[in-house]
């Protein structure tokens, strides 16, 4: 029993961290809302690990079913996830340097806090945290059960492993102020263009990838 707990732990973490990668995560929503205040970014990290949490439980037990039942491929999914990536990139790559900093001024502190809570779902966390690649990750772990069948210690070894991620992800995204104050004003504006340039080409990179394998498919008939 307890082996075949450690094995569904060491198996989701395994093939979900990398494609998470929390630290990278925490850099991109740093340079998303680099003038969040400390419980602003507390109160992000929360959202963004609960969002993580239930995106990532939902994929591996019913993910299969809900792409099956609205006859969605995986091909399909990484393009429209690529699609939606490389644009909050892209807008990221446009936006004035003081856009962030005039919102903060400017608009009232309710209203900054409704924006900060909805950013925190999308694009924050879907599809910046837990992407298509994750999203299919997830579904092909959730289809492939033991010969046995699913045991309660199965279920109880998602659990843990699922919040061993999304503490993960907490962590790194409510203290990633410290890197701003490190870098100070000018070096977060510098990683703030380098970073949505790379979130640009990881959407690019999805799509293309998701396009390959429709390309593929087509050719295969």
């Amino acid at each position: 029993m307890l082996n075949e707990f450690t094995k569904t732990v060491l198996v989701i973490v395994a093939g979900l961290f990398p494609l998470i990668n929390p630290p990278a995560t925490a850099l991109i929503v740093l340079s998303m809302v680099p003038h969040a205040t400390l419980a602003e970014r507390g109160e992000i990290a929360r959202r963004i690990s609960v969002n993580s949490f239930a995106i990532l439980l939902a994929s591996l037990s019913i993910g299969a079913y809900v792409l099956s039942f609205f006859g969605i491929s995986i091909p399909v999914l990484r393009v429209a996830g690529g699609v939606v990536i490389a644009m909050a990139g892209w807008n990221l790559l446009q936006a004035p340097d003081d856009t962030e900093a005039e919102a903060a001024e400017v608009a009232p502190a309710t209203d900054r806090t409704a924006s900060l809570r909805a950013k925190s779902f999308y694009p924050l966390t879907l599809p910046i945290t837990v992407g298509p690649g994750a999203i299919a990750v997830a579904i092909a772990l959730g289809t492939g059960s033991p010969r046995a069948g699913l045991l309660p210690v199965h279920m109880v070894g998602v659990g843990v492993a699922l919040v061993i991620l999304c503490t993960s992800i907490y962590v790194r995204v409510r203290f990633s102020g410290h890197l701003e104050r490190l870098l100070g004003t000018v070096g977060t504006q510098v990683a703030m263009r380098l970073f949505a340039f790379v979130i640009f080409c990881i959407g690019v990179q999805i799509l293309w990838l998701g396009v390959s394998e429709l390309i593929e498919s087509v050719r295969l008939k």
